[in-house]
C-alpha cells in the first residue's frame, strides 16, 4: 500500500508539472524586487617596461565576505511578442586591513602597521527590448538589443598616527547590449526564467578600457496570485577590462555571483 501510494504521489507530481493550462499569463507589467547575497572575486594584473625589461604582475583578491546589494528586474510587455526590460544590479563593499609590509605606490610609501581601509562600489543597469521568437503558452524565447550602463569606483585610504594616504579611482560607461531571455512554465503559478547578456567595451564609451561585461542569471518563481509571488534564484556578473597607456597596461576582472531572492508584483 505504502509503495501504492508512493507511486500514485509521483504521478501527481509529473500531471502537475505536465500542465499547460494558463501557466503563462499575459501580464502588462512585471517588477521583481529583490536581494541579492554577494561573493565578490578581483583579479589586478598589470605590464610595463623598466629599462628595457619587460614586468608582469597578477594578483587576486577577495573582499573578506558576502555583502547583501539591491536588485531590480522591470517588464513591460506592449504587445505578443514584444517586450522592454530593464535590470539594475548594485555593491558596495569595505574592508579594513593593518598591514604587515610596507606598501608603496610612485613616491608614497605606507609603512607596515598603518590601517588600510577600501571602499568597492559596483552598479550595472540595462534597459533591453526583446522579441520573442518564439511564443507559446509555457514557453517564451526571447533576442534582446539595448544598452547597459556600469560604474566601478574603487577607494582606499591609510593612516599611520599623523600620516594618511588617499586615492580614488572611477570609471563608468554605457554600450549595446546583446542578450537572450527564455521564459518556460512548468505548471500554473510557477515560471522558470533565465537571461544571458554581453558587451563589448569597445561598442560604447569607456575610455580607454578595453574588455567586456557579461552576466547570466535563472530565478524559479512561484505566483501565489495574479498580482504577486516571490522568486528564488541565481546571478553572475564578470567584469573584464584592461587600460593601455603611456607606460603599460593594467587590468582588472571582477566577477560578483551569489544566490537571489525577492518579490514578484504583476499587473
Amino acid at each position: 500500500m505504502k509503495h501504492f501510494r508512493f507511486q500514485l504521489a509521483l504521478l501527481g507530481t509529473a500531471v502537475a508539472f505536465a500542465a499547460p493550462a494558463q501557466a503563462m499569463d499575459d501580464d502588462r507589467l512585471v517588477l521583481r524586487l529583490g536581494a541579492m547575497s554577494v561573493d565578490a572575486e578581483s583579479e589586478l594584473r598589470g605590464r610595463t617596461v623598466v629599462s628595457g625589461e619587460t614586468i608582469e604582475f597578477n594578483e587576486g583578491f577577495d573582499f573578506g565576505g558576502t555583502e547583501i546589494g539591491p536588485r531590480v528586474e522591470g517588464q513591460f510587455r506592449f504587445s505578443e511578442r514584444n517586450r522592454l526590460l530593464f535590470n539594475y544590479f548594485s555593491y558596495d563593499k569595505d574592508r579594513r586591513w593593518t598591514l604587515s609590509d610596507d606598501v608603496t605606490y610612485e613616491d608614497v610609501t605606507i609603512p607596515a602597521g598603518s590601517f588600510l581601509e577600501t571602499d568597492v562600489q559596483f552598479e550595472v543597469a540595462s534597459l533591453a527590448y526583446d522579441f520573442a521568437v518564439v511564443e507559446t503558452d509555457t514557453l517564451s524565447w526571447g533576442l534582446q538589443l539595448g544598452v547597459e550602463y556600469a560604474r566601478l569606483e574603487a577607494d582606499a585610504r591609510a593612516e599611520l598616527d599623523i600620516e594618511s594616504y588617499r586615492a580614488n579611482e572611477v570609471s563608468d560607461g554605457y554600450a549595446p547590449v546583446v542578450g537572450t531571455r527564455v521564459t518556460f512554465a512548468p505548471a500554473e503559478n510557477w515560471r522558470v526564467i533565465a537571461q544571458g547578456q554581453y558587451l563589448d567595451a569597445d561598442w560604447g564609451n569607456f575610455d580607454d578600457y578595453e574588455g567586456d561585461l557579461a552576466r547570466a542569471n535563472a530565478l524559479v518563481e512561484y505566483r501565489f496570485s495574479d498580482n504577486f509571488g516571490v522568486h528564488v534564484g541565481y546571478d553572475w556578473f564578470r567584469l573584464d577590462v584592461d587600460r593601455h597607456g603611456s607606460d603599460g597596461m593594467i587590468g582588472l576582472r571582477q566577477e560578483f555571483k551569489g544566490p537571489v531572492a525577492g518579490i514578484t508584483l504583476a499587473f
